[in-house]
């Protein structure tokens, strides 16, 4: 038995104390937590999920989403949201009775599926920063996450305790009329419960945004300022930071030779300067 094969089997033998009974989950097939990139390559291909591609990446499609899907995303609204989110068209409220319907649904189907469980962090302040826990079916879903947040040693993920979790979905079908939502995709966030379920979507970018869009809600309150944005650092401690719409050429411009590279996409300013909330791009 090799040490990662060793390593998932005592994960899931855990599952009592750090998996997913705590989450209402009952698993009826393999549980994997926090495999390695080479494993995820391998059981997404099991998969019949995605392809290799120049230079070792993988390639999935996501038809019918190639993006993100804003209309789709719903807030909880409940005593906990309801004097402090700006509700609208761009966070469109949804009841806790529709999302417990919904989870109740997701939890169900992801039971009878093989699941990939991803362990890490979003936010590089250890202060601020919050836990995230995906539990998914797709294996090269879960890659993204360990592509996308950041990495946890081995000690921190021995007692890891998650303060987000996403329960990802992407091959369920929501039904509007039971879950509240508009079409067979449902994103939506619960505060209260911390969770996040992504339904009806294969673009992983849901599950990155959905988590920064936490944060964003969290940190201000916390006295950070949430950042789309690169930033770097000059020889002398001098941060530069760069705003722009997506396309604009935030990561061009912060990838100068002569500084250092703090992220090029999500930031939080604090009195402590400035900080990476994620690993990836």
């Amino acid at each position: 038995m090799t040490t990662e094969t060793m390593a998932s089997s005592v994960a899931t033998n855990k599952e009592s104390r750090h998996g997913l009974e705590r989450h209402g989950f009952a698993p009826s097939r393999a549980v994997y937590r926090n495999l390695s990139p080479a494993r995820l390559y391998e059981e997404a291909f099991a998969q019949g999920d995605g392809e290799l591609v120049h230079m070792g990446a993988l390639s999935a499609g996501t038809a019918p989403h190639t993006g993100r899907s804003p209309n789709d995303r719903f807030v909880v609204r409940d005593g906990g949201s309801e004097g402090v989110v700006d509700w609208g068209k761009v966070n469109a409220p949804v009841s806790p009775e529709h999302f417990d319907a919904l989870r109740a649904d997701v939890v169900e189907y992801l039971n009878a599926r093989d699941l990939f469980v991803q362990d890490a962090r979003a936010g590089e302040d250890a202060t601020h920063g919050i836990n995230v826990r995906v539990v998914t079916e797709g294996a090269w879903h879960a890659l993204f996450a360990y592509n996308m947040f950041l990495r946890l040693d081995a000690s921190a993920l021995e007692g890891f305790e998650p303060d987000f979790t996403v329960l990802h979905a992407p091959n369920f079908k929501a039904d509007p009329a039971r879950h509240g939502c508009r079409s067979e995709t449902a994103i939506m966030v619960h505060f209260t419960r911390r969770e996040v379920i992504v339904a009806g979507s294969r673009y992983a970018g849901e599950i990155k945004k959905s988590i920064f869009s936490v944060l964003n809600h969290l940190l201000p309150e916390a006295g950070v300022l949430p950042m789309h944005c690169s930033a770097n650092v000059g020889p002398n401690g001098d941060v530069a930071l760069f705003f722009g719409l997506s396309g604009t050429g935030k990561t061009t411009l912060s990838a100068d030779p002569d500084r250092g590279l703090i992220g090029d996409d999500e930031h939080g300013w604090s009195d402590d300067g400035a900080s990476n909330s994620e690993a990836g791009g």
